[in-house]
């Protein structure tokens, strides 16, 4: 199933969105976290950066093809050999890996999907006691140059109230300026 509202731009601009030292080093994305678990790989935009910086294999998932590819890619031209990357729909089929198989799961500008709920509980199947489900999203409080429209967008608070209901213990939020949040939801 595809997520209302998250077609791809051009990479480049894309990729100027963000700024991903900041939020690997906000989201404390570094070992001893081993083997990772992201939703939606994109471009490779945090996919690389974050198989750069882990011990294990990070599992990525995407719908479409030509990201996954796209993806692999340039994994390969960074030298970059520890990216599982999966064609999957994650959404209605789930990871399709074994409980508690990963440190940690990315769930990146994705909580926009029609049923977060689930998708957390799914996150937290997957992901080893003490380890964590890492939330970013676009900012519900001002406008954006990209991402879904605000009234879909879920506020941290919400985040906080679904992670609470699969299990997980939600830190507060941080800001990763300049238009997006991050959550660290402990398990």
């Amino acid at each position: 199933m595809k997520v209302p509202e998250s077609g791809m731009p051009a990479e480049a601009y894309w990729e100027s969105l963000f700024d991903v030292p900041l939020t690997l080093d906000r989201l404390a994305i570094r070992p001893p976290i081993a083997d990772v678990i992201e939703l939606g790989c994109g471009y490779g935009t945090f996919t690389i950066p974050v198989a750069q910086q882990i011990d294990g294999t990070i599992h990525t998932f995407d719908i479409e093809r030509a990201m996954v590819d796209r993806t692999l890619v340039r994994a390969t031209g960074a030298g970059v050999a520890n990216i599982n990357a999966i064609v999957r729909d994650v959404l209605s089929a789930g990871f399709g890996l074994a409980d508690q198989t990963c440190g940690a799961c990315l769930l990146f500008n994705i909580l926009h999907c029609p049923n977060p709920e689930a998708l957390l509980n799914e996150a937290a199947r997957v992901v080893r006691t003490g380890g964590r489900v890492l939330v970013t999203h676009w900012r519900s409080d001002i406008v954006t140059p990209r991402g879904p429209p605000l009234s879909i967008r879920p506020r941290p608070e919400q985040v906080h109230a679904w992670a609470t209901a699969a299990g997980l213990r939600p830190d507060a939020p941080v800001h990763l300026p300049p238009w997006h949040f991050g959550i660290v939801l402990r398990k």
